[in-house]
């Protein structure tokens, strides 16, 4: 909420230069921006705070003086404020002033203009991986869950089962090669990120990643976990990996290269020999499926070629079955005449082989056009 009148006052006159009355804390506000999320600034703890404090901010001509809206609490006294990611402005001077009232005196935390893209903290790194490359070279990847990757710069850490300290490299990108490995040894990963100098100005690591592991040697898995005591090591970027979170993660790994280097090639065999026997098959099941129309063409060859087309030859019929289907009468030969379409012609009279006398022009010029004969 907006800063009540009667508080703008000393606000104002701070960011004059007056000078009130201060704690004796020395830690001050310390602001945290989490992988552009979310903010945090805190003051101080349950045990060492005696009153509630209030935290107002603003950023430098921009927007008016406001109150925290989500205050931290620990034992029941206000210890930090949280900020929405709709509440962060980067590339702007960001003031705070936490203070509070107690005894009729102002009691203030000091505080120091910032910049917020010099205080993001982005979140450790994921989905490490590593690829066995040539000539006995490793390969190491990972993503990140900040969104502005091109911002990064990592920090790989490893050692193996051998080694007493551990080796540290600093990576512009998301890949880290290992020239030479030992294939007798067991190399353990850790990953870490922070905003480059293109982006912010900040030395705030984010947590070592969940490591990953690489080698042949599982029995050294329970030592490979987080670093020795006496290395050295950011405040803010400790992270202790209990025992059975790496023995977890050994243990997946040795699962994952049982599965890739064994278990897949003998499926990926067991699949092609299948597929081979069924398609040697296929042919014997689509024959009985769909079997192939018989052509009777060659069943006819001796009919045409060797008995010129004679059937009963070809069928083998006896000469006394096929004589005796042979006619052996003669009928006598009858003749047909036709008649013209035209009414007025008398009909044709055939009462003797020869025409009377008289007939014979009317016989040759007659109406009767044709004459068949027909046996």
């Amino acid at each position: 909420m907006a800063l009540p009148g009667a508080s703008l006052v000393p606000v104002l006159l701070w960011g004059l230069g007056t000078c009130l009355a201060t704690t004796t804390n020395s830690a001050g506000v310390d602001c945290i921006l989490f992988n552009e999320e979310y903010m945090t600034c805190t003051w101080g703890s349950g045990q060492t705070l005696t009153a509630n404090y209030s935290l107002y901010y603003w950023y430098e001509n921009r927007s008016p003086v406001v109150e925290c809206q989500q205050y931290l609490w620990e034992h029941g006294v206000r210890v930090g404020c949280r900020f929405k990611k709709s509440e962060i402005i980067q590339f702007q001077p960001f003031h705070v002033r936490v203070m509070t009232s107690l005894n009729g005196q102002t009691l203030e935390i000091p505080s120091s203009c910032m910049e917020l893209q010099n205080y993001v903290k982005p979140e450790a790194p994921v989905n490490l991986t590593i690829r066995n490359m040539s000539s006995n070279q490793l390969q190491l990847t990972w993503s990140s869950p900040y969104p502005k990757a091109h911002c990064l710069e990592h920090v790989v850490k490893y050692k193996s089962n051998k080694d007493t300290s551990w080796t540290k490299q600093q990576v512009k990108g998301d890949i880290f090669s290992l020239p030479s490995v030992d294939y007798e040894k067991y190399y353990t990963f850790y990953v870490r990120s922070k905003i480059n100098n293109y982006c912010g100005n900040t030395q705030l690591w984010s947590e070592w990643s969940v490591p990953v592991f690489w080698g042949s040697n599982a029995t050294s898995k329970g030592r490979s976990g987080p670093e020795p005591p006496g290395s050295p090591r950011h405040p803010c970027s400790v992270l202790t990996v209990s025992p059975w979170l790496v023995a977890g993660v050994a243990e997946e790994q040795v699962e994952w290269f049982w599965i890739h280097t064994v278990l897949i090639p003998i499926a990926s065999c067991l699949l092609l020999l299948v597929l081979v026997v069924l398609l040697v098959r296929m042919e014997r099941v689509w024959v009985i499926i769909m079997p192939r129309i018989p052509n009777p063409s060659k069943n006819f060859d001796d009919l045409f070629i060797t008995h010129n087309g004679d059937f009963q030859e070809w069928a083998g019929v006896p000469k006394d079955v096929v004589e005796s289907f042979k006619p052996n009468y003669s009928e006598s030969i009858c003749h047909v005449s036709e008649l013209p379409s035209k009414e007025g012609y008398e009909p044709l009279q055939d009462n003797s082989t020869h025409p009377p006398g008289g007939m014979a022009g009317l016989q040759e010029h007659g109406p009767y056009k044709n004459s068949y004969v027909g046996v």
